[in-house]
């Protein structure tokens, strides 16, 4: 298979069964790529088709070197063409096989990670659950926190409310209280004028009579 010695011919179509061989393996590999029960069966699939794609690449190698060799134009670039379209399509099978190798490592690291992490929370599931019971306390103590804000909250509105009210109650007494007293300063002054005219009323009584007695003790002395 290696083409060692052999035609520029025969060569060439052992490079072409070569390919026909790695793009089936490759096809197998996708298929079994996210199949659990074909563990270990990629591995060694995938380390024949890198082995199939190396010797391809090396009969590449021997043909170009065998048709650079012939005689006639034509027939040199007819070759040159099918050599160089088995290249491509072996570097092509090159990668795609990377890409596969790349996605089943990192298939590989996460299932390696999601074991650990499924060992560490087996090992630890006493300080996990004490954990989650800590932050339901610290979530409760918030909670309670917030329910005693609302209530302070709304006793400091009553009492605004209340000092509101108070003020307001204040504000009508002051008024009364005001009326009150200019009504009392308007009696007070009614009242004096009252007390005045009692006092002449009864200056004017006294003296009436004084002078009704001086005029009878008179009219007596006269008819003596």
């Amino acid at each position: 298979m290696d083409g060692s010695g052999g035609t520029l011919s025969e060569i060439y179509q052992s490079a072409r069964k070569l390919l026909l061989r790695t793009r089936d393996g490759l096809e197998r590999l996708e298929r079994l790529e996210y199949s659990t029960s074909a563990a270990g069966m990629d591995t060694e699939l995938s380390f024949a088709v890198k082995k199939d794609i190396t010797q391809i690449q090396s009969l590449c190698v021997e043909m170009d070197r065998l048709w650079r060799s012939i005689a006639a134009k034509s027939q040199r670039d007819l070759w040159k063409r099918k050599v160089e379209q088995i290249a491509e399509e072996a570097e092509s099978l090159r990668a795609s096989l990377d890409k596969y190798n790349l996605r089943n490592q990192k298939r590989m690291m996460e299932a390696r990670e999601r074991e650990e992490l499924m060992g560490r929370a087996n090992g630890d599931s006493a300080h996990v659950l004490r954990i989650f019971d800590e932050e339901a306390q610290a979530m409760q103590s918030v909670r309670n926190s917030a329910r005693e804000l609302d209530n302070a909250n709304a006793v400091g509105e009553a009492i605004l409310s209340s000092i509101h009210g108070q003020r307001e109650r204040l504000k009508s007494a002051q008024r009364k209280a005001l009326d009150i007293i200019n009504t009392v300063g308007i009696s007070t002054t009614v009242l004096r004028l009252i007390e005045r005219r009692h006092r002449v009323d009864r200056s004017i009584k006294y003296a009436g009579m004084i002078l009704t007695v001086i005029f009878l003790f008179a009219f007596i002395l006269w008819r003596r």
